[in-house]
Formats: C-alpha cells, structure tokens, sequence
C-alpha cells in the first residue's frame, strides 16, 4: 500500500463499492421482477384451471402442499399465498396501466395496496410513490394509515398559476394538504420552536413525511437584505423538482399575511440563492389549523408558487373532506405526469 497513491486508491474504492452497489440493486430489481411474473403466471393458471375444469377451492390447498414438496427451499407456496397470486391477477389483468407498473414493486408492497386500497386510481398513487419513493412496506403502510392519497389530492396550492407546465403536477404531488408528525414528541400545546426543535431532532422521519424526495439545507436559514437579515424557519431542497423549498412553521390558524411574508422569501431565494439550473423556489406554509375559503383568497393573486397545509402529532381526515375528492378523470390525469 505504501507504493500507492492513498488519494488516487481511495478515489478507485469508492469508484468500485459504487458500482457494485449498482450491480446488486439491479440485480434485486430483475429478480424481483421475474418473481412478480412469476407469480402472475401461477394467479393466471390458477384462474384458468378454475374456469375451464369447474375445479373447486380444494385444488389450491393441493397445489401448495404438492409445491411445497417439489421445492423445500423455496417459500411463499402456502395456500394463502397462492390465494394472493389468484386476487393478485384478477385484480390487475384487465388494467392495461397498473399490471406492468405492479412488476417493479415488490411482492409485500403489492399485498398492501391490494389489500389496502378501495380503487385502481388509488393503487397506482400509492404504487408510483412507491417506485419513485423507494418505500419499505412500513413506510407504505403509514402512508396508507395516514391517508396520504387523500391528503394529497385536496390539497391547497397556486401552482396551476405560478409553476411552469413540465412540473406542475409533480409539484402538486409534492405538497399535501395536512401532515402527520406522529413521530414527534410534542403535548398538545407548544411553540413554534418548540416545533422547529423537534423536527430538526427526528429529520429523516421528517423528510419521509414530507414526501421522501427532499433533502435537508437548514433551520432559521439566514438572508441578508439591505443590511437586514430574515430568517426562513427550514430550507429544503426537492430533488425532482429541482428547485428550493421554503417552509413556515405555524402553530396557530392560517393568516392571510403569511403570503405576502413567504412571497418576500421566495423571491430573495430567486434572486440571492437559485443556481441557474434549478426551478423558482417554492413555499410552504404550515399551520395547525386553516379555513379553506380564506386560504383560496390569499392564494388567488400571488405570483410565486405557495402551498399552504395543516400538520397534526395524530392522523385524521374529516368525513366533509372525503367526500371532496376530485372527479376520477382529474385523479387519473394528475397521475399520469408523475
């Protein structure tokens, strides 16, 4: 080693563990995808079999026990299993979209949407923010419990107005309407710093919440204007939409002046902060409550790209908003840029 360059060798190293990381994730991908084809194909026969011979329930508890000898070191042939693969294909077989997306997810993931969700509009948001997102099935079934869909889809932004065209609907999909931070050790009542404090302590479950596509650029992020600083409560960074995110934490109800205050901030970042590759910031004010009407109003004539959510330690979504949901033709095509 002593002959070695340590620079130029530890540049080789990381060189090399990175391209066998890529190796096994790809790996894990193909042999995750020939097991989902796999077990298409056995829910397919299954169904066929069924159809054409007027076979009764009993031929799958037979199957499983004939496999399960053939192939003593390979799991998932129960009878239960094998009942998963048969739903599995007929939930999916006549959906041109969702079948070849269920490929590139995992098999326990797919069972949690399956299982999980009440229609196909709300299987494919939970199976692309599942594939962008690189969610465990923990983190799925939280985003689920938690009611990330709906939360999503009602929430309250300007970017129909303020953000360009071949980002728009990623952009509403990176902002819900309420958040949950059940992670976070807080009473009932606290401060807005007491707020900041907590989530600067548990930031990756942050992150996750917020959508699993941010990175973390700091707390009370300073901005010098006109010898006068302000302060942005957390500074984040959205990797797909390439662009800056500025957050405002509240722990009171919605104001109108928040807006004028975060447009101040957005257009310093525009102008003091934003390379030139990267998209005009975007802000999101958090409060503990917010009426929906005053926050349209506010919204309606500002020129920088805003959102405005509630958070809450526990998770609920009112009835009177469930039933608010956009028509399924709207759903549909929010999804289909993302």
């Amino acid at each position: 080693m002593s002959e070695l360059d340590a620079g130029n060798y530890g540049e080789l190293l990381i060189a090399v563990k990175r391209r066998i990381r890529a190796a096994q994730y790809e790996a894990l991908k193909a042999v995750n995808k020939e097991l989902i084809a796999l077990y298409w194909d056995i829910g397919r026969l299954i169904v066929s079999r069924q159809q054409g011979e007027s076979w009764g329930k009993s031929v799958v508890k037979n199957l499983s026990q004939d496999l399960q000898v053939e192939f003593p070191g390979i799991q998932g042939f129960s009878t239960a299993n094998l009942w998963r693969m048969k739903l599995f294909y007929e939930t999916y077989v006549n959906n041109e979209k969702l079948a070849p997306m269920v490929r590139e997810i995992g098999w326990t993931h797919n069972l949690v949407i399956m299982e999980k969700c009440k229609d196909d509009l709300e299987r494919e948001f939970y199976i692309r923010m599942t594939r962008k997102f690189g969610w465990t099935k923990n983190v799925l079934m939280n985003q689920i419990e938690n009611q990330s869909y709906e939360k999503t889809l009602l929430n309250q932004t300007n970017f129909d107005q303020t953000v360009p065209d071949k980002i728009r609907n990623q952009a509403k999909l990176a902002v819900k309407d309420e958040y949950t931070f059940d992670f976070l050790e807080l009473a009932d009542e606290h401060s807005e710093r007491q707020l900041e404090q907590a989530i600067l302590a548990k930031v990756e479950p942050f992150l996750q919440e917020m959508g699993g596509m941010f990175t973390f650029i700091g707390s009370q992020y300073r901005l010098e204007i006109s010898d006068k600083e302000y302060f942005i409560d957390l500074l984040l960074f959205h990797r797909r939409l390439k662009c800056l995110v500025a957050i405002e934490l509240k722990i009171g109800d919605f104001l109108p002046e928040y807006v004028g205050k975060m447009q101040f901030y957005l257009a310093a970042l525009d102008d003091k902060v934003r390379l030139e590759d990267e998209n005009p910031s975007v802000g999101i004010i958090l409060c503990k409550l917010k009426d929906k009407t005053i926050v349209e109003y506010a919204l309606r004539e500002s020129n920088k790209p805003i959102g405005v959510a509630t958070y809450r330690i526990v998770s609920t979504l009112p009835q009177e908003l469930q039933d608010k949901l956009p028509a399924p033709e709207q759903v549909a095509k929010l999804l289909s840029g993302f």
